[in-house]
């Protein structure tokens, strides 16, 4: 990946001491080869790239303005909507992203609160196949653990589902319904198997799915601490009903 100099002269600002540091280190110990190891109390860094030593980043550690897109066999790819995000991004051997961490929190001058922070795991050159979630707003919070089914990459790689997003807009909404369901069928698309979380109304929640991502069988307890399970055809329709007071 090629790093612009607009996002060298923050990093390299922020990690001006620290190079002197080094430096200093060097020159004093009289050390020419191998590696230089310093110790510091506090380091402020913008962005901190974790490298093997043929230069395949393995760790990416950055704050909202230099968080990088998406990575695939070394190559970064755009992805605006992580614009609002600070985190860390794990990379593979051959440079593929492997997973990450992401957060956020701000509230704007209405009030309006906009946080949130999710964990991943990929599945190799592929979307998340686990997720810790949790999102917020000054109304509700929901906290969830998401298992996704996901195809292998050369059933669909990260370029189809670019493809998809592209070829679906173009589409009138009756259309891009069954657009996506044929995706569905034909397995080209992730679906989520298990969701257990939290929900905005204070209930609790575990969901089980069939292949295509519906939900055959749910576990809830309201608010008010009403149990009762459910299950469900393909349709989302309840065929059987149980509760506590059954």
């Amino acid at each position: 990946m090629k790093i612009s100099e607009r996002q060298l002269t923050p990093f390299f600002s922020g990690a001006a001491s620290a190079a002197v540091v080094i430096f200093t280190t060097v020159f004093l110990t009289g050390a020419k080869d191998g590696p230089v190891k310093a110790h510091f109390d506090e380091i402020t860094v913008g962005r901190i790239n974790i490298a093997e030593p043929d230069g395949t980043k393995r760790l990416i550690i950055s704050n909202k303005a230099q968080f990088p897109g998406a990575f695939e066999q070394g190559k970064e790819i755009a992805r605006p909507d992580r614009a609002s995000f600070a985190g860390m991004l794990f990379l593979d051997e051959e440079g593929n992203e492997n997973g990450g961490l992401i957060q956020k929190g701000s509230r704007d001058a209405q009030g309006k609160i906009r946080a949130g922070l999710s964990l991943t795991f990929d599945r190799y050159r592929q979307d998340q196949a686990m997720q810790l979630l949790h999102t917020n707003n000054e109304k509700s919070a929901n906290s969830a653990i998401m298992i996704n089914d996901v195809p292998y990459y050369e059933t669909t790689s990260i370029s189809d589902l670019s493809a998809f997003s592209d070829a679906s807009a173009k589409l009138s909404p009756q259309e891009r319904d069954a657009y996506w369901k044929k995706l569905s069928t034909d397995g080209r698309l992730s679906e989520n198997r298990i969701r257990l979380g939290t929900t905005g109304d204070k209930a609790s929640a575990l969901a089980l799915k069939d292949a295509r991502g519906r939900t055959r069988m749910l576990l809830i307890v309201n608010a008010d601490g009403q149990a009762q399970i459910s299950m469900l055809d393909e349709h989302g329709n309840t065929v059987k009903s149980i509760k506590a007071t059954d």
